[in-house]
């Protein structure tokens, strides 16, 4: 079967795409303005570059013409903390992608506990056993209402005992495998 993109509609191209690209890693995307935090899930988002040290995640739309707090927070504040989500805090993640309107906290309504792990960024979700804390670089100008935004990685936080002494990662996360969430470690 071979499949002509310009005949698929946008959400059943993101569908094929979403569901063929995997695993993909799930993640909140915390940024904050004017002390309201956003806690977006993510799984459109890999790694591009690392030095400099460079992740790209694909922000849509909020409603046509209206960017995504997250797309909107990034590009005024300029900070962005990505928590991966694991087995044990899925559920959370699944509550957030509830829309919100800009003045709601994802944080609040939902009783996540974060942290502020280093100052001057969007704190971190505490069940998090990793977190990167991101400044804007860059956007991607693409045809469409999906932007891609370019985060420098300039911190990781790191549960204590999950870096080993040859510099592999060790933690639980979850991410997209198709149409379903998995944790990665079953993989």
């Amino acid at each position: 079967m071979i499949l002509d993109y310009k005949d698929i509609n946008d959400l059943n191209r993101y569908k094929i795409m979403s569901d063929t690209v995997i695993p993909r890693p799930i993640a909140w995307i915390v940024t904050e303005d004017e002390g309201v935090l956003n806690a977006a899930p993510f799984s459109y988002f890999i790694p591009i570059s690392t030095n400099p040290a460079l992740v790209i995640v694909a922000i849509g739309e909020k409603e046509a013409g209206i960017p995504k707090d997250s797309l909107a927070n990034i590009l005024k504040n300029k900070k962005a903390t990505i928590c991966f989500a694991n087995k044990d805090n899925a559920h959370h993640v699944q509550k957030c992608a509830i829309p919100l309107t800009k003045e709601e906290s994802e944080i609040s309504k939902f009783e996540i506990e974060v942290n502020e792990v280093m100052e001057n960024f969007p704190p971190m979700i505490s069940s998090s056993q990793s977190a990167l804390l991101c400044e804007y670089y860059d956007t991607v100008d693409i045809s469409g209402v999906t932007t891609p935004v370019i985060l420098e990685i300039k911190y990781q936080y790191l549960e204590d005992g999950r870096l080993d002494e040859r510099s592999h990662v060790h933690v639980d996360n979850i991410g997209r495998c198709g149409a379903t969430f998995k944790a990665l470690v079953e993989l």
